[in-house]
């Protein structure tokens, strides 16, 4: 006989949890990412048609790791699992709403997209929300896809 191990009762915590940390890494990686464009702009001449420079080579793989370590940490001690579930897909699809966000509205559209992104994730960690979950973060990314490249 299989014993279920019944799930955490306080779900909304950690998925507001788990979202604030979405917003906050969202806008983040924004900020980061504009500078590193200021700074580009500023090292290379106007004529050159390549311009390859450190931080911006190494910008992107920064990025994905410092969400990919700062979202493991955070779903641990959020206790939502199982992260090697949860954190790649939160980090290698989130470029799309995410986008798609800064071309809508600018820094507070792309802090709200990365807390429902995050949050709807992390939400479809737990059995009793996952269809609802991932129903929410599939259209997201579909309409995200429309309004960025339609």
């Amino acid at each position: 006989m299989t014993t279920r191990t019944a799930e955490p009762h306080p779900v909304l915590p950690r998925v507001l949890g788990a979202a604030l940390t979405g917003a906050a890494l969202a806008v983040g990686a924004l900020g980061y990412h504009s500078w590193i464009q200021h700074h580009d702009d500023r090292s290379c001449q106007p004529d050159d048609m390549v311009c390859i420079t450190w931080p911006g080579v190494t910008a992107v793989p920064l990025i994905l790791v410092v969400c990919a370590v700062v979202l493991a940490v955070v779903h641990k001690r959020l206790a939502v699992r199982p992260r090697s579930v949860v954190v790649p897909p939160t980090i290698l699809l989130a470029p799309v709403p995410l986008a798609a966000a800064d071309a809508a509205g600018g820094w507070w559209a792309v802090a709200l997209m990365g807390g429902l992104w995050t949050g709807l994730l992390a939400l479809g960690t737990w059995s009793r929300y996952r269809a609802l979950a991932l129903t929410a973060s599939a259209v997201i990314l579909f309409a995200a896809m429309v309004f960025y490249y339609g």
